[in-house]
Protein backbone atom coordinates (compact mmCIF):
# COMPACT_ATOMS: atom_id res chain seq x y z
CA UNK A 1 0.00 0.00 0.00
CA UNK A 2 1.16 3.50 -1.24
CA UNK A 3 0.33 4.86 2.23
CA UNK A 4 3.25 2.55 3.71
CA UNK A 5 5.82 4.55 1.72
CA UNK A 6 7.18 7.47 3.85
CA UNK A 7 8.64 11.01 2.68
CA UNK A 8 12.01 9.84 4.27
CA UNK A 9 12.21 6.53 2.33
CA UNK A 10 12.76 8.98 -0.94
CA UNK A 11 13.81 12.35 0.46
CA UNK A 12 16.71 14.00 -0.84
CA UNK A 13 19.17 14.51 2.09
CA UNK A 14 22.13 16.50 0.82
CA UNK A 15 20.83 19.59 -0.84
CA UNK A 16 22.13 22.57 -2.63
CA UNK A 17 21.29 25.57 -0.10
CA UNK A 18 21.65 28.95 -0.23
CA UNK A 19 21.66 31.87 2.23
CA UNK A 20 19.80 34.55 2.32
CA UNK A 21 23.23 37.28 1.80
CA UNK A 22 24.43 35.07 -0.96
CA UNK A 23 24.81 37.27 -4.62
CA UNK A 24 21.83 35.89 -6.91
CA UNK A 25 23.66 35.09 -9.70
CA UNK A 26 25.74 33.09 -7.56
CA UNK A 27 22.72 31.77 -6.69
CA UNK A 28 21.47 31.42 -10.06
CA UNK A 29 25.12 29.97 -11.33
CA UNK A 30 24.57 26.97 -8.74
CA UNK A 31 21.33 26.29 -9.85
CA UNK A 32 22.50 26.15 -13.13
CA UNK A 33 25.37 23.83 -12.66
CA UNK A 34 23.13 21.35 -10.35
CA UNK A 35 20.30 21.41 -13.01
CA UNK A 36 17.79 22.20 -10.22
CA UNK A 37 14.80 24.26 -10.12
CA UNK A 38 15.23 25.68 -7.12
CA UNK A 39 16.17 25.08 -3.05
CA UNK A 40 16.01 25.88 0.02
CA UNK A 41 17.33 29.31 1.71
CA UNK A 42 18.83 28.14 5.63
CA UNK A 43 20.55 31.00 8.40
CA UNK A 44 23.77 30.32 9.99
CA UNK A 45 21.77 27.17 11.81
CA UNK A 46 20.61 25.68 8.78
CA UNK A 47 17.00 26.77 9.96
CA UNK A 48 14.94 26.49 6.93
CA UNK A 49 13.90 30.20 6.11
CA UNK A 50 12.74 30.94 2.35
CA UNK A 51 13.28 29.03 -1.04
CA UNK A 52 14.27 30.26 -4.20
CA UNK A 53 13.01 28.93 -7.53
CA UNK A 54 13.80 29.45 -11.23
CA UNK A 55 10.60 32.25 -11.20
CA UNK A 56 12.22 33.76 -8.15
CA UNK A 57 14.99 34.24 -9.99
CA UNK A 58 13.13 35.28 -13.30
CA UNK A 59 11.60 38.42 -11.33
CA UNK A 60 14.20 39.47 -10.10
CA UNK A 61 16.05 39.54 -13.23
CA UNK A 62 12.98 41.40 -15.05
CA UNK A 63 12.59 43.80 -11.82
CA UNK A 64 16.18 44.79 -12.27
CA UNK A 65 15.90 45.15 -16.12
CA UNK A 66 12.58 47.29 -15.32
CA UNK A 67 14.72 49.47 -13.21
CA UNK A 68 17.39 49.10 -14.39
CA UNK A 69 19.61 47.49 -11.57
CA UNK A 70 19.96 43.75 -12.01
CA UNK A 71 21.05 42.01 -9.16
CA UNK A 72 21.23 41.64 -5.24
CA UNK A 73 21.03 39.05 -2.81
CA UNK A 74 19.42 36.31 -2.50
CA UNK A 75 16.98 37.27 0.72
CA UNK A 76 15.36 40.04 -1.93
CA UNK A 77 13.78 37.56 -3.96
CA UNK A 78 13.28 34.31 -1.71
CA UNK A 79 9.62 33.56 -1.51
CA UNK A 80 9.45 33.21 2.72
CA UNK A 81 5.66 31.65 2.94
CA UNK A 82 6.83 27.60 3.12
CA UNK A 83 5.06 24.71 3.06
CA UNK A 84 6.56 22.03 4.31
CA UNK A 85 6.54 18.21 5.48
CA UNK A 86 7.48 15.59 8.11
CA UNK A 87 9.98 12.98 7.30
CA UNK A 88 6.74 10.42 8.59
CA UNK A 89 3.83 11.28 6.46
CA UNK A 90 3.31 9.16 3.60
CA UNK A 91 3.35 9.63 -0.30
CA UNK A 92 -0.16 9.84 -0.28
CA UNK A 93 -0.59 12.89 1.68
CA UNK A 94 2.38 14.44 0.14
CA UNK A 95 0.80 13.98 -3.40
CA UNK A 96 -2.30 15.56 -2.29
CA UNK A 97 -0.69 18.58 -0.87
CA UNK A 98 1.85 19.25 -4.33
CA UNK A 99 -1.36 18.75 -6.32
CA UNK A 100 -3.67 20.88 -4.16
CA UNK A 101 -0.80 23.71 -3.51
CA UNK A 102 0.89 23.15 -7.03
CA UNK A 103 4.68 22.58 -5.23
CA UNK A 104 7.35 20.90 -7.55
CA UNK A 105 9.30 20.71 -4.21
CA UNK A 106 8.71 20.37 -0.23
CA UNK A 107 11.34 21.22 2.48
CA UNK A 108 10.85 18.20 5.00
CA UNK A 109 11.57 19.57 8.19
CA UNK A 110 11.68 17.50 11.61
CA UNK A 111 12.12 19.04 14.82
CA UNK A 112 12.00 22.14 13.58
CA UNK A 113 15.42 21.52 11.11
CA UNK A 114 15.77 21.05 7.75
CA UNK A 115 16.64 17.40 7.09
CA UNK A 116 15.94 17.11 3.39
CA UNK A 117 13.58 18.30 0.26
CA UNK A 118 10.48 15.67 -1.76
CA UNK A 119 10.09 16.60 -4.98
CA UNK A 120 7.43 15.63 -7.86
CA UNK A 121 10.21 13.64 -9.83
CA UNK A 122 11.13 11.19 -5.46
CA UNK A 123 7.38 10.50 -5.51
CA UNK A 124 7.00 9.32 -9.30
CA UNK A 125 10.64 7.34 -8.34
CA UNK A 126 8.19 6.10 -4.96
CA UNK A 127 5.73 5.11 -6.71
CA UNK A 128 7.17 3.04 -9.36
CA UNK A 129 9.18 1.37 -7.38
CA UNK A 130 6.50 0.11 -5.45
CA UNK A 131 4.54 -1.13 -8.44
CA UNK A 132 7.37 -3.10 -10.01
CA UNK A 133 7.97 -4.62 -6.30
CA UNK A 134 3.83 -5.30 -6.43
CA UNK A 135 4.58 -6.79 -9.78
CA UNK A 136 7.47 -8.99 -8.52
CA UNK A 137 4.94 -10.47 -5.69
CA UNK A 138 2.06 -11.09 -7.88
CA UNK A 139 1.53 -14.60 -9.15
CA UNK A 140 2.58 -15.41 -12.82
CA UNK A 141 -0.28 -15.86 -15.17
CA UNK A 142 -0.95 -18.81 -17.26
Amino acid sequence: MLKSIKVRDYMTRHLVTFRSDMDLFTAINRLLEHRISGAPVVDAHGHLIGLLSEGDCLRAILSGAYYDSVGGVVGDYMTTEIETISPEADIIELSQRMLHARRRRIPVIEEGHLVGQISRHDVLRAVKEFAQHDQGKSPAKA
